[in-house]
């Protein structure tokens, strides 16, 4: 006789391992591709933000280019750093909201929260317009259909996420491998050449540089590193979505955190490189990054495909807001700023309420927009600086609290980063006010009131229940069971029976019209009730009205008040079909019954359900 044995900690062989959800969760790779889309794809247009800018000043001004985007590398640098230490500090997620809520009180919190809120939302919306005006400048036929084009790719986006983050994260891991690729291919070769192989994309497009301007101001610079920063959203991301990573999770975060920062900032800079090695004009039609691939590769297959892999990226990189938002939200609904709904999960470990939410709001927007991006790009990107800012806030404050080893450095580095986005937000806003950013200067408020207002809702509904406090011990009460019958059946002596393993007593009422056929119908079912002798009186209440849930209602209200000290439960029976379309051939009577007893009484309501399958 042979005895089966197992090492510790190892699983017998016809036994599964239980299910801890790990599977369902990121690694450092999937969760790069998953949470980094919005970051990596912002090289699609935050490098030509700076030329439009300094565009203003001439040829003098866009030599100033490098200089400008080593400046937002830098800061790219100290938000990795700072976002890499809030992953170590809060590793239940929530980036800046969770460091406010710390460090800066309630109110700062909700701030961030509503400002990142926008930012997601916004970042959908832009994302899946830019993606698709890609395709109608590729194929013109097309942009008459544009909305419904949008709205096709935010679908798809959508049922992606509904089958778990880890999902979406392998599906888009091949577009982004592809798109940083081509990139760092395309510097590559760029360095290699001393002139442009071909200018043929610019070809026959109107300049946009100005002619006359020979000096270049500190508000330009100032304005052309603001417009920039738009390359900087989605930096924190991974910071909101921790709890999405599987064990080790701080670790795996950071490492995904770290090799973001490392290679958006080597696009960046390498982009800026070429733009100023190539003497690139920003013109009409024609992005900078097209100008580059023509430049670097010649107007042949490579360059179409790094138009196609900007294309789709641009379009997936929503799928930033959908792995960071919901997240987001749980937080907000365990914290009570938002319905409890958010922070439940679905078998995939998805936020279904948070991607279903975010999929409608951004569904809106397209719609308002009627998928234009032009509409919706000065609304983007001024939440996520006022989120950056408040965040790096918070950090200097937790480093002063910890004192930890080199405390004073990293405090230092999170101030001067906090200046550097505290400007960055100011001056994008005051720029793109009158383009439509007042509506975020609207909105946030509204929101952050919203949180508010939720949040003193469950305080009234906490303080009905007792919450935090211990309640009085259970007693038993006489009881009172209230049956409403129509007829005599199989559902009637479920009923019943139901009731009478429920209260004290039982009583069965049924209403009478005035109506000669209810008459009949009423004697009939007396002579039968009478006839069957169940144990249970028949009481006949009257409706003159025709009426059958206030009869009810006022029976029960009559009954609590002549027996103040008894329970009284009123059970609806029903009947449950075996076909869901079967559900449309009942009367609905049960519904009507619970309504009006519920309306008009604090009786507890029963409906019972009698499956006919």
């Amino acid at each position: 006789m042979s005895v089966l044995t197992t090492e510790p900690g190892a699983t017998p062989a016809d036994e599964e391992p239980p299910d801890t959800g790990e599977r369902h969760r990121l690694t450092a790779v999937t969760g790069l591709a998953a949470l980094s889309l919005d970051a990596m794809a912002s090289v699609a247009y935050g490098p030509e933000a700076i030329v439009l800018v300094l565009a203003a000043a001439g040829a003098h001004g866009l030599g100033f280019t490098l200089p400008v985007t080593l400046a937002i590398a830098a800061l790219l640098a100290v938000l990795v750093a700072s976002y890499r230490q809030v992953i170590a500090a809060f590793p239940d997620g929530g980036g800046s909201y969770a460091v406010a809520k710390t460090h800066l009180g309630r109110r700062t919190s909700l701030v961030a929260a509503g400002s990142l809120v926008l930012d997601y939302v916004l970042n959908v919306a832009v994302a899946v317009t830019a993606g698709v005006a890609a395709l109608t400048s590729a194929f013109p036929a097309l942009y008459d259909d544009r909305l419904w084009l949008c709205l096709a790719v935010l679908v798809l986006i959508t049922a992606v996420n509904l089958r778990g983050i880890v999902e979406s994260a392998k599906a888009f891991i091949a577009p982004t491998v592809i798109f940083v690729g081509s990139i760092f291919v395309l510097i590559v070769v760029g360095l290699f050449r001393s002139e442009p192989v071909s200018t043929e994309a610019a070809a026959g497009h109107a300049s946009v540089l100005s002619d006359n301007a020979t000096t270049v101001g500190a508000l330009l610079l100032l304005k052309a590193f603001a417009s920039g920063c738009s390359a900087l959203t989605g930096v924190e991301a991974i910071a909101n979505a921790v709890p999405s990573f599987r064990v080790p999770r701080v670790k795996r975060a950071q490492h995904a955190e770290i090799a973001l920062g490392a290679v958006l900032g080597v696009m960046l800079i390498g982009l800026s490189v070429l733009i100023s090695r190539f003497h690139l004009q920003p013109v009409e039609g024609v992005t900078v990054l097209a100008q580059l691939a023509d430049a670097s590769f010649g107007h042949n297959w490579a360059f179409y495909v790094i138009q196609f892999a900007t294309m789709i990226l641009l379009a997936l990189s929503a799928n930033t807001s959908f792995g960071g938002l919901p997240v987001l939200l749980k937080l907000l609904a365990r914290d009570n700023y938002l319905p409890h709904a958010f922070a439940l999960k679905a078998d995939r470990q998805v936020h279904r309420h948070g991607v279903l939410a975010l999929a409608a709001v951004s569904t809106a927007l397209i719609v308002f927009s009627g998928g234009d991006t032009n509409t919706l790009v000065p609304l983007f990107a001024i939440g996520v600086f006022v989120g950056f800012t408040i965040a790096q806030v918070g950090m200097v404050r937790h480093w002063r609290i910890e004192r930890g080893r080199g405390w004073r450095g990293k405090a230092l580095l999170n101030g001067f980063g906090g200046l550097l986005t505290g400007v960055s937000a100011v001056v994008v806003t005051a720029t793109k006010f009158e383009e439509g950013a007042w509506l975020i200067v609207i909105a946030l408020p509204l929101l952050v009131m919203a949180f508010e207002t939720v949040h003193r809702a469950y305080t009234r509904i906490g303080e009905r229940l007792g919450l935090g406090r211990i309640p009085e011990h259970p007693h038993r009460d006489r009881s009172v069971v209230i049956v409403p019958v129509s007829s005599l059946t199989r559902l009637t002596s479920e009923a019943l029976t139901a009731a009478a393993s429920l209260g004290d007593e039982v009583r069965a009422v049924t209403v009478c019209h005035p109506d000669p056929e209810d008459r009949a119908a009423l004697h009939a079912l007396e002579r039968s009730w009478t006839e069957w002798d169940p144990g249970v009186p028949l009481v006949r209440l009257s409706s003159e009205r025709r009426s059958l849930g206030r009869p009810i209602a006022a029976y029960v209200r009559e009954v609590m008040a002549s027996e103040p000290a008894t329970r009284v439960t009123v059970l609806i029976p029903e009947t449950e079909p075996e076909r869901l379309w079967q559900r449309l051939l009942q009367n609905q009577r049960g519904a009507v019954v619970a309504h009006a007893v519920r309306k008009e009484t604090d009786a507890v309501i029963c409906r019972l359900r009698f499956r006919l399958f």
